[in-house]
């Protein structure tokens, strides 16, 4: 994996523990400028929906970009 780039795969996750692992991925994000998140497409559709709901406005967070139907990355702020 690249340097500033982390990925973190959600499946057989429900909510709260992606929640859970999204969080301690973003306390780890020193250094990196990307969070790529891998949801799935078919039941992962609630995990993608809540990604964009609790990150959309969160300080830490510049961007959500929807790379694909089951992958999603957070572009994160310089802090």
């Amino acid at each position: 994996m690249n340097a500033g780039f982390k990925e973190i795969d959600l499946h057989r996750k429900n909510r709260f523990q992606a929640q859970q692992a999204i969080e301690a991925a973003l306390k780890r994000s020193k250094g990196v400028y990307r969070l790529r998140i891998i949801h799935g497409f078919n039941s992962g559709t609630a995990l993608r929906d809540m990604i964009f709901e609790a990150y959309s406005d969160d300080a830490r967070i510049l961007r959500i970009v929807r790379v694909s139907e089951g992958v999603s990355d957070l572009v994160l702020r310089e802090l």
